[in-house]
């Protein structure tokens, strides 16, 4: 195990499968760290190797016009809500939760990402998109998807 900034550091060895589940590549906050990281990870990829990514599709289009936050989770004891920047393709994630009678407030900064940014970002690393679904049970993406499964793979040894 390696401990360290995925986009940049070092392991020895490759490896057929890298992968960052659950919106990881919106954890790299500026468009810089996220193309970076696609170069990282396909200097770790044997030929013919895959990386994996599952991310959310950012949810502009249910936002009123002027608006720029999105309520994601309201219950009795816990409140969600997306605030979007989006000139910036900025996205704040906040967390409201009411716990043993106290409230618990978690913040969170991401950087949301298209899936056609994506695909461009690992062609930058010499990556070719080989499958996209909108989930883990390989259901067709659509235009109405809220999340996708990417899976990019480096050219095969000639």
């Amino acid at each position: 195990m390696t401990v360290g900034d995925f986009a940049t550091t070092q392991v020895a060895g490759t490896f057929r499968v890298a992968y960052l589940v659950f919106n990881t590549i919106m954890n790299l906050t500026t468009q810089d760290e996220q193309v970076e990281c696609f170069r990282n990870v396909a200097g770790h990829l044997e030929p013919g190797g895959c990386f994996v990514i599952e991310v959310m599709i950012p949810a502009l289009q249910r936002l009123p016009p002027g608006e720029t936050v999105r309520p994601f989770t309201v219950s009795p004891a816990y409140l969600g809500f997306d605030e979007y920047d989006i000139a910036a393709q900025g996205l704040v994630s906040h967390h409201y939760t009411v716990a043993g009678g106290q409230l618990e407030v978690l913040s969170v900064p991401f950087r949301y990402v298209w899936p056609a940014e994506l695909d461009l970002m690992a062609r930058l690393a010499g990556m070719t998109l080989r499958e996209r679904w909108t989930n883990w049970q390989r259901e067709p993406y659509t235009s109405d998807s809220t999340t996708h499964v990417s899976v990019w793979e480096t050219p095969a040894a000639s």
